[in-house]
């Protein structure tokens, strides 16, 4: 009797044995026809939609084509990998579908319901318009009270590290952190204090918003600093344009340096400082500037008759006999109408003389440009330099058209 049981037992094993092999050979028949099935132009698309797995063997030529000849439709919200735009190129595809499910996001007070189809809690809060720093956790739970968050499955929470000012060595941060207090926050960033090193705050220390933490090193240290470097400015002159205009044409762009400094601290201040090197990692792009080379025209309201009582008035001062005036007034109403807001577009010359430039009667006084009596001391003096009166001046116009 044993002796047929020892018989039988390897013509058992070879039996399971031949079985097993002859699954996996039809296995990898069925994969082999599966993809041999796929003729010219036709792909093999696998979607995996939740638990639902088909594949079918298209002609579709980007994955929403595959998706739509699948029957399988998608909601404004569900999400698709590849993207549903892809092209269809390859022999063979696994499409995934995700489907959207409606979250509430919940950050300190605030809550957002949002539909989202991501699995990924950052990737849900951050697509909600979130913003998020990388020391803030943030994960999926259950939904418990269905009245308080709403008709949903799940709640994404948002558990903000606590921000404040970490001053290291004399570089200055501002820092977030997971910590509750100092000791654990030396320990989260990785700082290890030698001997000479002091803390601002007690190791227990519970950390709040807005808190400064100082770690120094008493006597002579090195720190690096990165700095601006401000960019350069090239400015071009426009003569169309008047004094004052100014228009960038090319934005500037500040450059980054790296600057080393030895510093020595004593009782966590610092009394000293020397630079050792500076590295400019970035150049500045210099910036271009249109500005205006035009002087400004003053505008205001002439008086030509007052501008005449002036004028005559300031002629007997210089000297000149009565009988000149009717010199003076003739030559200059051909010329400005004694406006003292009078100007030439063409050649420049300005005010009541139709001085040329109009600068020129600065050198009577600043406010030449809207002062008459200025223009017409100015213009006085020129005439007597120039043609001894007023009589002669006006015979000099008439005889050449201009004085």
């Amino acid at each position: 009797m044993q002796q047929n049981i020892s018989w039988r037992r390897p013509l058992f094993w070879a039996v399971i044995i031949g079985s097993l092999l002859l699954i996996s050979l039809l296995g990898l028949l069925g994969m082999r026809n599966r993809v041999m099935a796929a003729g010219e132009g036709e792909r093999v698309v696998t979607i995996f939609d939740g638990e639902r797995e088909q594949t079918l063997v298209t002609s579709a030529k980007t994955v929403k084509e595959a998706l739509d000849r699948a029957n399988v439709s998608l909601s404004t919200f569900d999400a698709v990998e590849p993207a549903a735009d892809t092209e269809l190129v390859a022999q063979n595809y696994n499409v995934n579908v995700y489907r959207a499910r409606p979250v509430v996001v919940i950050d300190g007070t605030q809550k957002k319901h949002i539909v989202s189809p991501h699995k990924s809690a950052r990737q849900v809060a951050e697509k909600a318009g979130i913003a998020l720093y990388p020391e803030d956790t943030v994960q999926v739970d259950r939904v418990d009270d269905i009245l308080a968050d709403g008709a949903v499955a799940q709640k994404v929470e948002i558990d903000r590290a606590t921000a404040f000012t970490l001053v290291l060595y004399g570089k200055r941060t501002d820092a977030r952190t997971q910590a509750t207090t100092v000791a654990e926050l030396l320990k989260e960033k990785n700082i290890q204090l030698g001997p000479k090193d002091q803390v601002s705050l007690p190791h227990e220390t519970a950390l709040t918003v807005g808190m400064t933490v100082e770690v120094w090193r008493d006597g002579k240290q090195t720190i690096t600093e990165e700095q601006e470097v401000a960019f350069p400015t090239k400015q071009i002159q426009n003569k169309d344009k008047e004094i004052g205009f100014k228009e960038v044409q090319t934005p500037g762009k500040a450059g980054k340096k790296v600057v080393t400094y030895e510093i020595e601290m004593k009782n966590g201040k610092e009394i000293a400082r020397k630079e050792i090197q500076s590295v400019v990692t970035e150049q500045p792009a210099e910036q271009v500037e249109i500005v205006g080379a035009k002087p400004k025209t003053p505008t205001g309201t002439a008086n030509p008759t007052g501008n005449k009582a002036i004028g005559k008035q300031l002629m007997m001062q210089a000297g000149f006999g009565e009988d000149q005036w009717g010199c003076l007034e003739s030559l200059w109403n051909k010329e400005s109408g004694w406006n003292e807001y009078a100007g030439n577009k063409s050649s420049g010359a300005y005010g009541i003389p139709q001085a040329l430039p109009g600068s020129k009667m600065a050198s009577v006084g600043a406010d030449w440009q809207t002062n008459p009596a200025t223009q017409i001391q100015w213009g006085l003096g020129y005439i007597k330099g120039r043609y001894g009166s007023p009589c002669g001046a006006w015979n000099a116009f008439l005889s050449k058209g201009w004085y």
